[in-house]
């Protein structure tokens, strides 16, 4: 890559903020409104952030590229106060400051919005709002300016509801809300559009360039590189713990970017056209459950045939029935017996059978949540390998093969280059991606016959992405059948033969792939979808409007 875009950079640092439209304001008298000076965190052996330089500018978006584990939330958590720096200095406003917790943090003027989640699920929205909120504030006013935040930015979300009963993508509004209402001086994202739709993504973004135009200060850490590009002004890149790189992204391309971030050329995913059409492995049919709790979604009669070689993916605004599905499937809600037909693996009848049951059988499953559902956090990797790989010849007898156990952790974390300090690592110690492929790569290394996948990219880095998505469709080719669920449309168009869409709780007619475009799912989303019976190819079916 040329280095024309970082010498200008050095050459006139005023340029990053020369992006039409993008202007930060001034303020803070002249002083930069943070400044990093030599920051290293070093955990025992592993060195996680190494004498790493940063200035931010009022106003500026500032973009923190890098691979899984290449110490961006270290940063971000030291920055916050989470955690201390092991050497190095942070100003703040010109002044020298050390972060003595996330509390003295937002006092400051610091709001961070975590990539994983900082909630306490036994509470309501506003409870966890509350907590971070100076004071004993008003839980009535407090229901209302959330109600008001939500509706403004399209991050709506009850508050009113208990955080264990919202999904993933609700969870990350609930964080975004309660940073906002803050009224920050920096604002720390870390991953805030994962699980974010399209519209929402769109939303997010005016209000960040608006914060940005007042003075507000954002650092921001993504994945996706064309957000990166669209929003940020100026963009340092971390590598093993250090800054490897500067650009500003309105001057690269996302393949530059990736270079940058990864030392190499991005590996595209490859994807041929599907087999010959297989056998029924998973099939719905009249799928109906009631609401599990007062702010669930029904599910309406849901009904889809999986078949072997080929992936079917699920897009959907994020509450909108996938949690419940996602249960139903997996079998961690299995039906009355009476329903067992309404859930068919390989033609059997197993709506009925718990998780270990259907396991048994040949199911393979990736929740959305990797921390509490996907592992662990206190429990080593191997143990978590074990947790649902114990039937790759891991127990004998009843008893744990130990060394099998940890052959198997360690082909996943070489298989998948999983960073971390060994299969003995706790999994709370590893970035969100690496848990993330570890997770996965658990998964896809049983070989099931049916593999239901939800959010499998969720926070993992460009070339890691490109990855898993390549592993997908190689376990399609293998014969299996997958199911993807995911609020990635980029992601679905990318590995999925067929893609439906789910909407207050039902699900439309699963169409191929070539035969529509994001335009058209994004509609679907809103629950207008064609007739049952198929989509023709020039796209005029008749539609109706899901209730």
């Amino acid at each position: 890559m040329s280095n024309e875009p970082r010498e200008a950079l050095e050459r006139a640092p005023e340029a990053r903020h020369a992006r039409p439209g993008i202007r930060p304001a001034t303020g803070w008298r002249g002083a930069a409104a943070l400044q990093l000076e030599g920051i290293s965190k070093v955990y025992g052996a592993v060195v996680a952030n190494d004498g790493i330089d940063l200035m931010v500018e009022p106003g500026e978006i500032h973009a923190i590229l890098g691979e899984n584990g290449a110490g961006k939330s270290t940063l971000m958590k030291i920055i916050y106060g989470v955690t201390s720096p092991t050497a190095g200095r942070i100003r703040w406003g010109g002044q020298p400051v050390r972060m003595q917790s996330p509390g003295h943090a937002r006092s400051l003027g610091i709001g961070m919005v975590f990539q994983h989640f900082v909630l306490f699920e036994t509470l309501t929205v506003v409870q966890n709002v509350a907590l971070a909120l100076p004071g004993r504030p008003d839980l009535q006013d407090l229901t209302q300016r959330i109600d008001a935040v939500g509706r403004r930015y399209g991050l709506e979300v009850d508050p009113r509801r208990l955080v264990h009963t919202l999904s993933v993508g609700e969870r990350q509004r609930v964080e975004i809300i309660r940073c906002l209402l803050q009224n920050p001086r920096l604002l720390i994202m870390d991953e805030p559009t994962s699980v974010l739709t399209p519209q929402a993504v769109r939303k997010l973004f005016e209000t960040l360039r608006q914060l940005s135009g007042e003075g507000c200060s954002i650092l921001y850490i993504s994945h996706k590189l064309d957000e990166v590009r669209e929003l940020c002004h100026s963009a340092t890149v971390l590598r093993g713990g250090r800054v490897t790189g500067h650009c500003i992204p309105a001057d690269e391309t996302p393949a530059s970017m990736a270079r940058m971030m990864i030392g190499k050329e991005l590996v595209p995913c490859r994807r041929g056209a599907p087999t010959a059409q297989g056998e029924v492995r998973f099939s719905l049919s009249r799928l109906t459950q009631p609401k599990p709790h007062a702010f669930g979604v029904a599910l309406d009669n849901v009904n889809l045939d999986l078949r072997a070689g080929e992936i079917v993916g699920i897009a959907g605004v994020s509450g909108n029935g996938q949690q419940e599905l996602l249960r139903a499937l997996s079998g961690e809600a299995p039906l009355p017996r009476a329903a067992a037909d309404a859930v068919r693996l390989d033609g059997r009848p197993v709506g009925h059978l718990g998780s270990a049951a259907r396991r048994a059988l040949g199911l393979g499953f990736v929740p959305e949540e990797r921390l509490g559902r996907g592992a662990v956090p206190a429990m080593s990797l191997d143990d978590n390998a074990l947790l649902t790989g114990h039937r790759q010849g891991l127990v004998r007898r009843g008893l744990i093969r130990r060394d099998a156990v940890r052959a198997f952790a360690q082909r996943c974390i070489a298989d998948f280059t999983v960073k971390c300090s060994g299969a003995m690592a706790p999994a709370s110690s590893l970035s969100g991606g690496n848990l993330q492929k570890f997770i996965v790569g658990r998964e896809l290394l049983q070989r099931p016959r049916v593999l239901v996948a939800a959010q499998p990219t969720w926070g993992v880095d460009v070339g890691a992405a490109a990855f898993i998505r390549q592993s997908l469709v190689e376990l399609r080719d293998a014969g299996a059948a997958l199911l993807v669920v995911s609020e990635e449309l980029d992601e679905l168009f990318e590995v999925c033969d067929r893609i439906a869409v789910i909407a207050n709780g039902r699900l439309s007619p699963a169409v191929p792939t070539q035969h529509t475009d994001v335009e058209t799912i994004g509609l679907w989303m809103s629950g207008m979808w064609p007739q049952a019976g198929g989509v023709p190819a020039d796209g005029q079916a008749e539609v109706r409007h899901v209730a």
